[in-house]
């Protein structure tokens, strides 16, 4: 009786155990396909479509007895021949990329102090990096519009302690952008790093320091290469949402600052023409996805581990 047990018990083990992989990879690849690819592909639809008015064009038609597929280029034309665009993409990319450098400067020691704090401690630092999160997003901008402006805070202060003679032009200038994205963002990269670093075998650094390795060489040939999967992480999610930010540049960084945040909001609300408007917002995904792939590409050989 038990040798007849045996194989459907393997086999119903062998049928769940399919069943339970197919659920578990299953379920986010829907939540995927749902609130990503559909959107994107609405709106790379809109960015190919003609516009009538305030209707859509159809990209398939079919009339007497012909079918016709058309699908309109010339917006994806007009960006690569027009500089203006172009500097706008080169300037969001610049101005996100200093920002994750910046952020990836401070978050460091702060997430490596977090990490080898007491874990009495711990929690108490925790709350310290999450507490902005508690305030609304757009009056911490505004609190940095009074803090920068010409008449405001910081020169007061500087004008009244006679180290300025007169107001110091920060804000609507690539500083105040930069500042205010640093404020914003580096949250998010010390929290990857701190989960990161936190786990991190503490007999490895005394490994390498019975073998005669000073602090900074253990910190720099062991910490840093075992914290490189948390750089990564922080880094895309300081990267990716300061390519499309909008409020920030828009309240701190003035006209002069340009991203392509703003000429989404100008081609959308001001201009009035969705399929321009798509088309950037296309161009900018991809600008977003290349990152991407290439982070999960060296997340996927980091778990394979090296090859032999």
């Amino acid at each position: 009786m038990s040798e007849l047990i045996r194989p459907l018990h393997g086999l119903h083990e062998k049928v769940t155990g399919s069943w339970g992989r197919r659920a578990l990879i299953g379920v986010p690849l829907t939540f995927l396909l749902i609130f990503f690819l559909l959107p994107f592909l609405v709106v790379f639809k809109i960015s190919v479509s003609e516009m009538d008015n305030v209707v859509f064009k159809d990209l398939v038609v079919w009339t007497d007895g012909i079918f016709q597929f058309k699908i309109r280029l010339a917006n994806y034309l007009f960006i690569a021949r027009d500089d203006l665009y172009l500097e706008t993409y080169l300037s969001s990319l610049r101005f996100a990329a200093i920002t994750t450098i910046i952020c990836l400067i401070l978050a460091y020691p702060f997430a490596y102090f977090m990490a080898r704090s007491p874990a009495s401690r711990r929690p108490a630092l925790l709350m310290m990096v999450m507490l902005p999160f508690w305030t609304s997003f757009l009056l911490r901008v505004y609190a940095w519009k009074m803090l920068l402006a010409d008449s405001g805070v910081f020169n007061n202060i500087a004008i009244a302690l006679g180290l300025l003679g007169e107001p110091v032009k920060m804000m609507n200038t690539s500083f105040s952008l930069v500042l205010g994205m640093v404020y914003m963002y580096v949250p998010f990269m010390i929290l990857p790093l701190y989960a990161n670093l936190v786990k991190m075998d503490l007999r490895l650094l005394e490994a390498a320091q019975d073998l005669g390795a000073t602090p900074w060489q253990a910190f720099w040939r062991i910490t840093v290469p075992l914290s490189r999967s948390g750089v990564l992480a922080g880094s895309m999610l300081v990267f990716i949402p300061c390519v499309g930010e909008f409020v920030i540049p828009e309240l701190l960084g003035g006209p002069q600052t340009l991203m392509i945040g703003r000429v989404l909001w100008d081609e959308f609300f001001s201009n009035n023409d969705w399929p321009m408007a798509a088309t950037v917002a296309v161009v900018m995904i991809l600008f977003i996805v290349v990152p991407l792939a290439l982070f999960n590409k060296y997340q996927a050989e980091s778990s394979r581990g090296p090859s032999r």
